[in-house]
Parts: structure tokens; sequence; C-alpha cells
């Protein structure tokens, strides 16, 4: 016994001379609490739970070389409580390499270590440490001996009224509140036509901070969690937190996903929302994504300019539907998608079918003015033309379509009827059979993606019998992308008269699918969840709704007026500036393209539709323009 104490002092003289760091402080204060007569592997010296995360438990091989119990030197050690010694020389430098690092960078040493280093840093000491250790292990914690009062409340003068513990509780309870309920706040509707009342559950002040409480630093580390509050996060003053999560759930997205009781998918979603920093893109992609929105915009401006008595349902206020879903297919055809079944209604199908299906646009001009029938079926004596009715935005096409990303990818928008979703279940229908007859097994070569209004999404109760059955083994196709054309008033009607829940897409929320819903106005935020939700589709093998909060330029179809319906709304809507244009002075603001890079986009966007509508007065259809094609190997 008398060398294990002189063993002691020289290795505690060797600690305060290796360092004067707070970990070797810590460990020297430790060794101090250690009994008489016990060797520096006494049990006291481990870093116990209540001292330190699990995590930094099982990151230290501290043992035992003697038994407590009976304080005698010939006691046997069991196996499991055999190790080496940590408290050393040797040992206490290589803890200051540590916490160097760590006050350097703190994701540059394992979690499990910054865990413990934030503890240190939040007032506790090593004697602490050593005496909750101690207490816990002869069963005198104040947790062992719940009837003890007098314990109870030593302790909880001790920990449970930190103010560090209870405040970075309270700003655990408000970062959930932002997951959960951030989306009541965000910006989604671009006409900001009706105020959102304030969310109380997000408001600092109820959580107890104040504005002397915004530069102070916070540290939000939980276990097995990911995003905002994972591990291995630096330590961030409030007004960090609090703009992080204003702008990741209260921005232009706002997520639904806290509804889905598998920790692993929220974790997942976490991980790829909740960034450091908020995701941008780039000059190129931005550039891209203008391309892609001018022609969406322009295409509709082409039909109302020379068709202007036809009925076209346009896309008009909702035309970062095509970058967004262009987006999409690059993305699934990454992730390797090999064919994509789309089903949609009325509104917006001819610019899916010239800007993303990539029927041809001489055909849809024909269409729309009654060309010729195809060779074969003129009748003797009958009309040589087809009229100019309401077929040319029922049909539907089929393509092998280039992506942006180098690869190829077959899209097939199927042809549907009045009745707006009874495409659905054809659609689910026509990507079994592939998945079946390709032997798709994973189900990731073949999905499917349905498009809707947001008065059919909530009132047709075909979507939702869709929706049940989607996880069904004999039905399920691994997955559908929704997307919700969402214009606030359906057909004619406000929301408030229209529907019980809050939103459209709450049907949806009963299967524990996430929903994102996203202003029409952002199309960086709408191309982001398109991507996102491909991506989840792909991973977890499930449905995924977007939402994409609009409106609706014209009425019902180009011919109505709205004004008889919605007199206040279409008098914002007669003042606002399309996505494209704003988009458009936003890149030429901030010098990502040029005025003169910006007309030369548009003069050859115009010049190009300008010669398919010359070029369409001589086309003649051909059959397959009309029935579909064979379905070669299936």
């Amino acid at each position: 016994q008398q060398q294990q104490q002189q063993l002691l002092q020289q290795q505690q003289q060797q600690l305060h001379s290796a360092s004067s760091s707070s970990v070797a402080r810590v460990l020297s204060q430790m060794a101090a609490q250690s009994a008489p007569g016990v060797g520096i592997n006494r049990a006291p010296l481990r870093w116990a739970a209540g001292a330190a995360s699990t995590a930094a438990l099982r990151g230290v091989s501290g043992a035992r070389a003697y038994a407590a119990a009976g304080g005698g030197a010939n006691a046997p050690t069991p196996n499991a409580q055999m190790g080496d010694d940590f408290l050393s020389g040797t040992s206490a430098a290589y803890l200051e390499s540590i916490e160097d690092r760590f006050r350097a960078d703190p994701g540059s040493v394992p979690p499990s270590w910054a865990s413990f280093l934030r503890q240190l840093d939040g007032g506790m000491s090593g004697t602490e440490l050593s005496e909750m250790y101690a207490a816990a292990k002869s069963g005198n914690a104040p947790v062992a001996v719940q009837g003890a009062v007098g314990a109870r409340d030593n302790f909880m003068s001790k920990v449970g009224t930190s103010p560090s513990i209870q405040e970075s509780m309270r700003l655990l309870l408000m970062v959930r509140a932002y997951q959960v309920n951030g989306h009541s706040m965000a910006n989604l509707d671009p006409l900001k036509f009706e105020p959102r009342p304030p969310a109380v559950d997000l408001d600092p002040a109820l959580y107890g901070f104040t504005e002397v409480d915004l530069d102070r630093e916070f540290f939000l580390g939980t276990w097995k969690m990911k995003g905002f509050m994972a591990e291995e996060n630096p330590v961030q003053t409030l007004r960090q937190i609090l703009t992080r999560l204003k702008e990741t759930y209260c921005g232009t997205i706002g997520y639904e996903y806290m509804h889905i009781g598998d920790r692993d998918m929220c974790n997942w979603l976490r991980e790829r929302i909740e960034t450091p920093k908020k995701e941008t893109y780039s000059p190129a992609r931005k550039k891209v994504l203008l391309d892609r929105l001018a022609w969406s915009e322009m295409f509709e401006t082409f039909l109302s300019n020379k068709y202007t008595a036809a009925k076209r349902f346009g896309l008009e206020g909702c035309e970062t539907l095509i970058p967004g879903f262009k987006e999409a297919i690059d993305k699934a055809a990454e992730l390797g998608v090999e064919s994509i079944t789309i089903g949609m209604p009325h509104r917006g199908r001819l610019n899916v079918l010239a800007n993303v299906v990539r029927k041809p646009l001489q055909q849809i001009f024909n269409e729309f003015k009654g060309g010729p029938k195809p060779s074969g079926e003129l009748s003797a004596g009958g009309s040589s033309y087809t009229g100019s009715g309401d077929v040319k935005y029922h049909l539907g096409t089929s393509y092998d379509r280039p992506t942006l990303r180098g690869g190829r990818i077959h899209l097939s928008l199927v042809a549907n009827p009045s009745h707006l979703e009874a495409v659905n279940t054809v659609v689910i229908g026509k990507t079994r059979a592939k998945q079946f007859y390709l032997n798709d097994q994973e189900r990731r070569k073949h999905m499917s993606v349905l498009l809707h209004g947001d008065g059919a999404f909530s009132g047709q109760g075909i979507v939702y019998e869709t929706l049940d059955m989607s996880q069904l083994p004999e039905y399920t196709i691994g997955g559908t992308l929704h997307i919700v054309v969402n214009n606030q008033v359906a057909f004619t009607t406000d929301p408030k008269y229209s529907r019980s829940s809050p939103y459209c897409t709450d049907v949806a929320k009963g299967i524990n699918i996430p929903v994102f819903h996203v202003n029409g106005d952002d199309v960086e935020a709408v191309a982001q969840v398109f991507e996102l939700a491909v991506e989840w589709r792909q991973h977890w093998k499930t449905d995924v709704v977007v939402d994409i909060v609009c409106y609706r330029k014209y009425g019902h179809n180009e011919i109505d007026e709205p004004m008889f319906t919605q007199p206040m709304m279409y008098k914002v809507i007669k003042q606002h500036r399309s996505s494209h244009q704003q988009y458009a002075d936003k890149l030429v603001t901030e010098g990502t393209i040029t005025p003169d890079e910006l007309n030369s986009v548009h003069a050859g966007i115009t010049a190009t539709l300008e010669k398919e509508y010359e070029d369409s007065k001589h086309y003649i259809p051909k059959p397959r323009d009309w029935l579909p094609p064979p379905w070669g190997g299936v």
C-alpha cells in the first residue's frame, strides 16, 4: 500500500508538470479524491455516466487493479475490470493534445471527447465527477435514495437547478417546436394574401430567453440525433441557433415530418435539411434553373398570344413546376431510375408535355389549330380536320429523355379522362407491371409521379385510397412522388369552405410520409425539395408529397372570369410579378447573369417557338400521336 501511495504521488506530480489544461486539472482532482491505500486505477477515477456522456465512458479503458470491496490488496480482480493505467504523464500529454484539437476545431475530435470537454466547460470539476461516481457506486446517490429528501435536495441544489442544464432543456424544447410547427410560420404564400397568426410556441420568450441571451453560447448536442441536435455540433450563440432554425423551418419551405414515428427516417431528413449553413446553388445551376423557368413561362405566353380564345388550362402562377420537375428527373436518373410513369390533370399538361416529356412543339400547335387527321382515318366525303376541342390536354406521350447529368430516362405521360384523379391507379398499375416484367425486385428502376390539384387531393376519395394501399405487399411500387399544384382556391372555393384541415395534403400524414410545402415563387426552393423528395423515395421506398403553394393567374380556364368568385385575390394577382421575372431580376442584381445574356436567352426561346409554330402548319399527324405505343418486351 505504501508503494502504491508513492506511485500515486509520482503520477500526480507528472500530471501537474505535464500540463495545466482543464483536462489535466480535472483528472488531478479526481485522483486527489481517491482513498488512501488504493491504487491509481481505483474505480472512482473512471469517468462516470453522471460526469460525461455514455459515449465518453466507452472511450476510456481505465479499470481497477484492486477490488474496492474489502480493500484487500490480495483480492482477486475480475477480468472485465482489468485495464491499463490512464492517469500518467504520457496519458496526460495525450489528453492535453485532444483538448488543444478540440479548442481549435470541435469537429476534429471524436464525439465522445467533444461531449466530455463541453461538460467540463460547463463548470463540472474533477472533484464533483469523482463524488458523483462514488455516491452512485455506494448506493447513496440521490437517484438511488429517492426517499431521502435531504439527499434529493442536495442533488437538485448541485445539478437540478443548474442554470445551464435548465436552459439546455428549454433550448431543446424550442428546437423541437420549430421541427414540429415551424411550417406554420413559413413564407409559403406567394401572394401573402392572408398573413398567418404568430405561433406562440416558436417565441423564445416562452422558453425563458430574452434579448440578453442572444449572444450567449449554448450546446445542443443530444445522443443519437442528427442535424441541429447532433453531438458533434460546435457551441453556438442563441442568435446563431435561432437564425438557422428560422432559415430552415420558417423560410420558403415548410417541412412536415415529425408525425413520422420512425426515428431513423426523421434523422435522415434532419441530416439533410438541418445543415450548418443554408445551402445555395452555384451560378451554373442558377442559369440552368433560369433557362428552364423561362421556357415554362414563355411557352404559356406564346400559346396565349397565338390562341387567345382557346382553353388550354395553362400553368401561369406555378411556372416553377417545370424546373422543379426536371430537377427531380435528373436526380432520379442519377439514383438509378430508368423509367418514370406520370399521371396528371389538365392544368399544366401542355407545358409538361412540351418542356418535360418533350412532345414535339409543332404537334402541340397542330392540335390547337385543328390540323388534318392522320392518314388512313379519312372517311369518304368526311371532314379532314380534327377540330379544336379539349382533346389536346387529355393526351399523353412517351419519350426517352437525356438528363442534365449525362444519363437517359424513359418518360411516359398517361392520357387521362376528365375525372382528374382516375388516372392514379392506372399509373400505379402500369409501374407495378413494369417492375414485375422487368424483374425490378428492389423497385429502384421504375417509379411513378402523380400530379394533383389542391381541391382534388383533399376532396377525391381515390387519392386516399391510393395512398392507403401504397404500402401493401401486393400493391406497393416502392413509393410515388406526389406533386400538388396548390392554387389555393381549388375550382373556385376558398380553403376554409372546402376542407377541415389546415393543408390540402394533411390526408397524406395518415400513412407516415413526409410533406414538403414550398413557395411557388422560389424556384431554387422548389428544385431543392424535388431533389430531396426523390432521394427519400429511392432510400425509404415510400410515398412523398411536394405541395407547391402557388396561384392561378386566370380562371378555371382562360375563358372564365375569376373576379366573380375571388375578387380580392385577383386584385392581388393582377399586380403580382411572375416567378420568372423575379428570378431573372435577382440573378441580374447579384451578377450571375448580365442583361444581355438574359435577352439572349429570351430571344433564343422565342425564335424556337416561332419556328415550330410555322412548321406546325404543314405537320401531318401520325397514328402513333393518338394511340399508345405497344409495350415492347413487356
